[in-house]
């Protein structure tokens, strides 16, 4: 946990790396880039040179000149209680720590950020965030059209800087949420929010390598027609053989190299699946012989944590290497396998195995949570999601749910 000191040294430093506005002048149009808004035509990917630009951008850019997040939790040097890295099995009282959640992709609307502009904080880092983008983030943000914000290269980043937005409202009504934090946790790319928050990156290098990985899965998503879809199912459900059979009926009606399989871990009784357009079909035609009570599309264009998603590895792996990682200064769960990254090495590994890899969200609340019987429970913070995030922890465990707050 931190002290009040470092805590209260980190507003006044930070008020000193507000971009010029003379300096968003020059960098900042109200469109967004016409690289990053074209749609791929004619079924076939967006040239490979624009994402190439993006990566380029990335190699050759100043980062001495990063200011970093410096309104987070802790200040440099700034030494955690050890008693942090062993969260789910706590030596001080549970209910006088918190944990913090962050959300992924979809959750987030046109207008929902207007709440969180009230706090000074908060417009500071859409300022920062445009300066590095070179277009007016926070305006697709607050006026949408929602189709473009819902675009994987726009969401992504929106949903990135919206949490952290979030977090300034945390950090001015529940002060003490900051101070005691000892684990976080987020899901899909909310992982990259949680390693921002942590320290473990640069505000600046998150947002440039969260923009990387957003072009590079949508362009991935164009290759072949795919998608994700929720499923609520009985117990008599076999969720891996339902995709099997959807594979096998994919790859009879033509599809070359079908997927089909779990992508994100939801509860014990929702699964997100995702693959092949002919595949998720095949399921959503038979879903009642195979135990499926329902079945919803997700708003993405893309079967995000599949092997459809190999395209985008190689681009992502060239940006990954650009980025200094630190440890982090509060343990941060992985979606890879649902526990705190043990070393710097082990981040860039995972987020690269993470584009290709199922969200194991189920798990990591089942080792977030992990105590003996009548042992109280920390606080969590749902950070962003509108409860969504709250509502998956009721699912996984009703006793840690009780004491979670949405922000």
């Amino acid at each position: 946990m931190f002290s009040r000191k470092f805590y209260n040294a980190l507003s006044k430093q930070y008020k000193q790396f507000r971009p010029s506005r003379q300096s968003l002048n020059r960098s900042c149009s109200d469109k967004p880039p016409t690289d990053i808004h074209d749609v791929a035509t004619e079924g076939k990917p967006r040239a490979t040179e624009d994402i190439s630009r993006l990566l380029e951008d990335a190699v050759t850019q100043d980062t001495s000149k990063d200011t970093g997040w410096l309104s987070s939790i802790y200040s440099e040097g700034a030494s955690l209680n050890v008693q942090g890295r062993h969260a789910h099995r706590p030596k001080v009282n549970p209910s006088e720590t918190s944990i913090i959640l962050f959300p992924g992709q979809g959750t987030l609307k046109v207008g929902d950020v207007k709440e969180y502009l009230r706090f000074p904080d908060a417009k500071n880092l859409f300022e920062i965030a445009n300066e590095v983008l070179e277009y007016d983030l926070l305006k697709i943000c607050l006026e949408g059209p929602a189709e473009l914000l819902n675009r994987t290269e726009y969401n992504q980043l929106a949903t990135v800087v919206t949490t952290l937005a979030a977090l300034e409202k945390l950090k001015e009504e529940r002060p003490r949420a900051m101070e005691t934090c000892i684990a976080i946790a987020g899901y899909s790319v909310g992982e990259i929010t949680a390693l921002i928050f942590s320290g473990a990156i640069s505000f600046e290098a998150g947002i440039r390598l969260v923009r990387i990985r957003a072009a590079a899965m949508q362009d991935a998503a164009t290759i072949t027609p795919q998608g994700m879809m929720s499923v609520n199912y009985t117990p008599a459900a076999n969720i891996s053989d339902i995709c099997t059979k959807a594979k096998n009926w994919a790859l009879d009606t033509g599809v070359e190299s079908p997927e089909c399989r779990v992508s994100i871990y939801l509860h014990p009784d929702m699964k997100i699946i995702a693959g092949s357009e002919e595949a998720l079909k095949y399921i959503e035609t038979n879903k009642k012989q195979f135990g499926i009570r329902r079945t919803s599309r997700l708003p993405t264009s893309g079967a995000f944590h599949t092997s459809l998603m190999k395209p985008a590895m190689d681009i992502f792996s060239k940006a990954l290497k650009t980025v200094k990682f630190e440890m982090p200064q509060v343990p941060v769960y992985s979606n890879i396998d649902g526990k705190p990254y043990r070393n710097v090495q082990q981040i860039s590994r995972h987020l690269l195995k993470h584009l290709v890899s199922p969200v194991k969200w189920e798990q990591t609340m089942h080792t977030l949570y992990m105590r003996p019987q009548g042992t109280a429970f920390p606080r969590t913070f749902d950070v962003g999601s509108k409860g969504t995030l709250k509502v998956l922890l009721k699912n996984v465990n009703a006793k840690a749910w009780d004491s979670c707050f949405v922000i």
